[in-house]
């Protein structure tokens, strides 16, 4: 009996991941095995970066809030120092939009928990 084999699903596959690869340079977007490396490749960088990107975030609220709090007589860990123990209740991102777009409002925050 002859060997069967699902072409069909088989370049369904192949053109799936063609058709993800558009885009990339030279020979990851058109030739098969490479192009099959180089998106499994991105996918794992994705991954990776997706909680990557949390962290650098963070490092950039804590920056924004350190510059918004420097002028008004504070260092960035003694203002969290007060925040804290004054439990407020209001998170890194939220401080920093405040400290950026809506000065005021930030100092009345520090101005409340000096």
């Amino acid at each position: 009996m002859p060997r069967s084999v699902n072409s069909v699903a088989s370049r369904a596959r192949r053109k799936k991941i063609l058709k993800r690869t558009r885009g990339y340079f030279g020979r990851n977007k058109n030739v098969w095995t490479v192009a099959k490396n180089r998106w499994e490749k991105g996918q794992q960088y994705a991954f990776r970066d997706r909680r990557a990107k949390k962290r650098s975030f963070r490092g950039l609220w804590i920056q924004r809030i350190n510059a918004g709090v420097r002028p008004l007589g504070l260092s960035y860990s003694q203002f969290m120092g007060l925040v804290h123990k004054a439990g407020v209740e209001i998170n890194r991102k939220t401080l920093a939009d405040l400290a950026m777009n809506n000065p005021e409002a930030f100092k009345a925050i520090v101005m409340a928990v000096k």
